[in-house]
This record gives structure tokens, sequence and C-alpha cells, in this order.
């Protein structure tokens, strides 16, 4: 079954114009029909994203991205489960071996909730329990997860804010057991994002052969 992206926001590593260095953002249907070289279609149906370490980026940032992300926000009290699963491999990494992958990211804020990271052949995560808190808790969820082995990510949260993020690759798995977020929560809104977005600042010295590349061949978002 095809990889469905066509209505959600790819946020890619190209200008928006040869003098707008800003990362164009446009829906995953133009994407596959423009941009080929950074988000295409393989024959079984799956969608596969590039992102060269040096490109376009957002905002004042140095890092790029090949990400999609919902086109809209929502409340967690707008359904009571809402579920992001990925499965999806990564066929390259850029130098700095780390990557995110998927994240529960927040309007109006820079920091998500929950970023997941592959980071040298592990799957990690930042929660921030509290909206207000700088610096996320760090943890591993999972080991050897190597480059060209296909793996699922999932991120779940309820409405009442308990959140679970779980990870499986060549028959293991692992759950990071439930994430309560904080009260401060309320009244936010959020969207989940996947792909994958560099952890790595590019400069003028950076290799035009670095770069970060997936295959999703499963994407199920649901909020019910």
């Amino acid at each position: 079954m095809a990889v469905n992206i066509d209505n959600l926001t790819i946020t890619t590593p190209v200008a928006k114009s040869a003098t707008n260095p800003v990362a164009l953002e446009l829906t995953g249907a133009q994407a596959l029909a423009t941009l080929p070289q950074v988000v295409s279609r393989l024959a079984d149906g799956a969608v596969r994203l590039v992102a060269p370490t040096r490109g376009a980026a957002s905002k004042s940032t140095h890092r790029t991205r090949c990400e999609w992300k919902e086109p809209g926000y929502w409340a967690l009290g707008s359904a009571a489960h809402h579920r992001n699963h990925q499965r999806m491999l990564l066929q390259q990494v850029n130098a700095a071996q780390k990557v995110v992958i998927a994240q529960m990211h927040v309007k109006d804020d820079d920091s998500p909730a929950i970023k997941v990271f592959w980071n040298k052949g592990k799957i990690t995560l930042g929660f921030r329990q509290d909206y207000n808190q700088v610096t996320p808790v760090n943890s591993t969820l999972l080991a050897e997860v190597p480059l060209g082995a296909p793996f699922d990510i999932t991120i779940e949260v309820t409405a009442a804010g308990a959140a679970t993020v779980t990870a499986a690759c060549n028959g293991r798995s692992a759950s990071t057991g439930t994430l309560s977020l904080a009260p401060s929560w309320s009244g936010r809104t959020f969207n989940f994002h996947g792909g994958v977005y560099n952890q790595l600042d590019f400069s003028e010295s950076t290799p035009a052969e670095d770069a970060s590349a997936c295959v999703i061949s499963q994407l199920d978002l649901s909020h019910q």
C-alpha cells in the first residue's frame, strides 16, 4: 500500500528562491511532483526523503531537514487517542550520525514535547514533561538499529496527556512506559512530524555529499 503524504506539509532542504534562502515548504503532492531529488516515491509505494546537510534551513538555524508534518494543530482533548506510527529505514546519515526522525511538536514553540532521534545506531528521545522546561530529559529507547534496517517508531498520547514512545527493530522492541505531560501543557496545540532532520550545523566547508536519507514504508496518523 502506497504511503500517502499528499496532504501533509513537507519542509524541504531546498530554498524558497534564488534570493530567499529559507527552506521551502509545500504539500507532499507538490513535493513529489516537483522535487524528486529530495522527495520521491519508490516502486513499492514507499516514500524517500533526502536532506543534504548543506542546504536551506528554517528561520535562523543552520540545520537542514526533509520532514513531513501534519498541516494543522490539535489539542489533546480533541480526541481520546493521538498516534503517529512510521515504519522506516535510514539509508544514510550525516557526519555527526545524529538525526531527528519523529516529533510531537507544539505550536509557537521551538522545543517539542517529544523529540525522537537516531543517534549512532540507537533510538533515543528527549521528553519535556513541563511546557516551561528548558532542558528535556534524554534517554535511550532501543540500541542496535543499524543503517539499512527497517524499524518502527510510534508516538502515542491520550487526551489526559499520557504519552508513550515505542520502537521495534529486527524482532526487538522497547517502550518508554507512560510519559506524563504536566498541566502546564494545557491549552497548547500539537502536531506530529517525521522524516529526517539533521542534527549538524552546516558551513561553507560542509561536503556536498554529506546528507541524511530515509525511506518510509508505512505511515499511520490517527486522532480518534
